[in-house]
Order: structure tokens, then sequence, then C-alpha cells
């Protein structure tokens, strides 16, 4: 089981090694989004936003519904966005100190 655990682990690392899609979770982090909004307050094309969305959702990292015309994304499970907002608060600090101890 713990095996197993870490092969999913290492799956979720590397599905966050693109800032774009640590962006989309932090937006998604506030409320649910469509499509368009998403891209909107990303600045990307529509068809990048899609492509990203659509591996999240095949990790299970977010889910979709459809409301009428529109899908509507949000994170499958609250606890990973907070694992990630902890270790960008971490990555800060240490970014911090580092910036500190060079003067």
């Amino acid at each position: 089981m713990k095996n197993e655990i870490l092969e999913i682990h290492a799956e979720f690392c590397k599905t966050f090694a693109n800032p774009t899609r640590l962006e989309i979770l932090n937006l998604l982090k506030e409320e649910e989004m469509i499509v368009t909004d998403i891209t909107e307050r990303l600045g990307v094309p529509k068809a990048n936003t899609s492509r990203h969305l659509n591996l999240m959702r095949l990790k299970k990292i977010v889910v979709r519904r459809r409301e009428g015309v529109n899908i509507y994304y949000s994170i499958a499970n609250k606890k990973i966005a907070d694992a990630c907002a902890t270790m960008q608060n971490a990555l800060g600090e240490l970014l911090d100190a580092s910036s500190s101890s060079r003067y």
C-alpha cells in the first residue's frame, strides 16, 4: 500500500511540474470556474487551458460538471490544494531566507 501511495504521489508531482497547472489549481481554490473564465484569468489560449484541465481531470485532481452549455471545473479534493499551498509557503520562506542571507 505504501509503495502504491508513493507512486501516486510521484505522478501528482509530475502533473504539477507545470506552472500553468499550478495557476489553475490556485484559481480553482477560490471557486469553480468554466474554461473561458480560467483562460481569461491566465491569459493563455483556450486550447492550452483545456489540455491542462483534461490532464488534471484524468489524474483526478479536478472534476467537472455540466450546466447547460457550460462545463464547470473544481478541485476534486481540497486537501490537494492545501498541500500545494503548504509547499508554496515553504518555498516562499526558503526564498525569503536565501534573499536575506545574501546581504
